[in-house]
């Protein structure tokens, strides 16, 4: 029996409220500590500059901030059209949609931008277990915890085939090793190493874990699609 189901709905409702309050507290916290970094980059962002925007890690959280509305709006037209065409758990799934892309692309865009030394100095890699960790720093393990935790927490929502903790470090360490793989093709004056595979597939399944309560079930699966209206009988 789930304790949500047995509680009323004004207690629900109130539940909700509060958690959505919080979340907003959280984030209006978090921006004030570090609105004066984001603030450096403003200028050049609003007047669509590359040098000094896209390519600063400033830059890059500033506008995933900006395109929050955006992001909100995509996910309200999602929702009011699976709604419309009957289709259960719309908001659920739209959220997820929209957040998994949202939370991390601009993680993407930041391991994938280019040194100082891209396409000149020789690609590095390493492959002993643990050898980097200790100098990653907290920022540094904080970072590639982040990664692909947008990933591991909506995509358990969204998909099926994806509702285990198996299967979601699958998936954080498979696209993580690609993203290492591509840093090392590419030459991006990056250290394609092992322990951010590990650090980013930990992350996701953390983010998974901390959304398993809203992992989509077999039996959920077949009323994502709207049912066709039965025929009156005789």
């Amino acid at each position: 029996m789930k304790l949500n189901a047995s509680l009323p709905a004004p207690l629900r409702r109130t539940r909700r409220i509060v958690f959505a309050a919080l979340a907003v507290l959280g984030l209006a916290g978090a921006l004030f500590v570090v609105r004066r970094p984001l603030m450096m980059s403003a200028p050049r962002c609003m007047a669509g500059r590359w040098h000094g925007c896209f390519d600063t890690f400033n830059g890059v959280v500033l506008m995933t901030l900006v395109a929050l509305p955006l992001a909100a709006l995509v996910v309200w037209a999602l929702a009011r059209r699976r709604r419309a065409a009957g289709v259960p758990s719309a908001w659920r799934l739209s959220l997820a949609e929209v957040g998994m892309v949202h939370g991390t692309v601009p993680f993407l865009w930041l391991t994938l931008m280019p040194g100082g030394g891209a396409g000149t100095v020789p690609a590095r890699v390493s492959l002993v277990p643990l050898r980097d960790l200790v100098t990653m720093g907290t920022l540094g393990i904080l970072g590639n915890l982040l990664i692909f935790a947008a990933l591991g927490f909506f995509a358990p929502m969204r998909f099926t085939a994806l509702a285990s903790v198996p299967r979601v470090l699958a998936l954080g360490a498979g696209c993580s090793v690609l993203v290492e793989t591509a840093q090392y093709v590419l030459r991006l004056d990056r250290v394609s190493s092992v322990d951010d595979v590990l650090v980013n597939a930990t992350g996701a399944v953390l983010a998974g874990l901390a959304s398993r309560r809203w992992w989509r079930t077999a039996a959920q699966a077949p009323s994502d699609r709207p049912r066709p209206a039965m025929a009156p009988a005789g």
